[in-house]
C-alpha cells in the first residue's frame, strides 16, 4: 500500500491487486502510521487510505496466535510483528502476499510471496 500511496517502484503491481486485496487491520494501522511518519496528518492519511479499495480484515485471537507462532520460524529474517500478522492472514486465507521485502522469499512458509519490485 505504501508503494502505491507514495508513488514508489512496484506501484503498478499493487494497483493491479488493490480491488481484490485483503489487509489485516494491524497492517492497515501500519500504513497509517508510516504516512504520518512521512509528514501527513492522521486525517490526511485516513483520507488517502479511504480512497483505496482493499478490504480490511479484523484481527482475532486465531490470527494473534498464528502471528505469535510465526516468531520462531521468521526470527532469523527479523520479521516484525506487523509482518507476521500479514503472513498469518495469508496462511489463514490461502491468499498470496505482495511485498517489496526480498527476505520474505526465504522464509520457508506455506505462503505464496510475490515481489512487487
Amino acid at each position: 500500500m505504501l508503494a502505491f500511496l507514495n508513488h514508489e517502484a512496484g506501484r503498478d503491481r499493487v494497483a493491479d491487486a488493490l480491488a481484490v486485496s485483503l489487509v489485516s487491520a494491524v497492517n492497515h494501522a501500519e500504513v497509517l502510521e508510516k504516512l504520518v511518519e512521512r509528514g501527513r496528518s492522521i486525517e490526511d492519511a485516513v483520507m488517502a487510505t479511504d480512497t483505496l479499495t482493499y478490504e480490511i480484515a479484523n484481527v482475532d485471537v486465531v490470527q494473534a496466535f498464528r502471528a505469535a507462532a510465526l516468531r520462531a520460524p521468521t526470527r532469523h529474517r527479523g520479521i516484525s510483528l506487523g509482518d507476521r500478522f500479514c503472513l498469518a492472514l495469508a496462511q489463514e486465507t490461502g491468499l498470496p502476499v505482495l511485498t517489496a521485502d526480498r527476505a520474505w522469499l526465504d522464509l520457508g512458509l506455506d505462503v505464496e510471496i510475490t515481489l512487487i519490485r
